[in-house]
């Protein structure tokens, strides 16, 4: 059986609301869909490391204290790791418009409208928000 692989995903939540990618069309992986800003944990790297860097790659931020947070997924060749983000440097922009053909940022009662890559992750990603409101 081959190992899962590592993905790290970030939250970033501000003044209540949560910012997703709108992953492009021509994706190979979950094409035409909103998911959290991420990507594969490169070899030697943690996942927060991983999370960090990924959102200075395709958002142009600089993010701090990436707060671990449980998600629920359906894909079992991803081993997910999610963190919530409340702080950073910077204001995010789509800095991989090759990933990513839009970013926006959302509240919590507009998520089950959309076309999610995991939608059994929004849960996850609800409650990851009110964490961050409290």
């Amino acid at each position: 059986m081959v190992a899962p692989i590592p993905i790290a995903v970030a939250a970033l939540v501000r003044d209540g609301l949560v910012l997703l990618a709108h992953r492009h069309p021509s994706r190979r992986w979950y094409p035409d869909c909103w998911d959290l800003v991420g990507g594969h944990v490169e070899a030697g790297e943690l996942p927060q490391q991983a999370v960090v860097r990924e959102c200075l790659e395709e958002l142009g931020v600089r993010v701090h204290d990436p707060v671990p947070f449980p998600i629920k997924i359906s894909d079992p060749t991803l081993e997910m790791h999610a963190f919530l983000v409340t702080r950073w440097d910077g204001e995010p922009t789509n800095a991989e418009p090759e990933e990513h053909d839009d970013l926006r940022w959302f509240r919590p009662s507009d998520l089950a409208d959309l076309k999610l890559a995991q939608p059994v992750a929004l849960p996850s990603i609800l409650s990851a928000i009110q964490i961050a409101t409290r």
